[in-house]
């Protein structure tokens, strides 16, 4: 049975005004990924945390190393 490890991260806009931004946060994460160097992103989730002021939205990124 063939097996890697999969790393992660988890990436929000920062609080305060425009944290429900989507667009903003998806250029965040893929500067993000353009940054770890040659990976391989097995998966996104979205998350939203409900909040007094406005909506918070993160993504986390499942990825593993495009040489393993």
């Amino acid at each position: 049975m063939e097996s890697w490890t999969i790393k992660h991260f988890c990436q929000a806009n920062p609080e305060g005004t425009g944290q429900a931004d989507v667009p903003a946060l998806l250029r965040r994460v893929a500067d993000t990924i353009e940054n770890l160097g040659p990976v391989k992103v097995q998966d996104l989730v979205m998350h939203t945390e409900i909040t007094a002021d406005e909506d918070r939205p993160s993504l986390t990124v499942y990825y593993y190393d495009a040489e393993d």
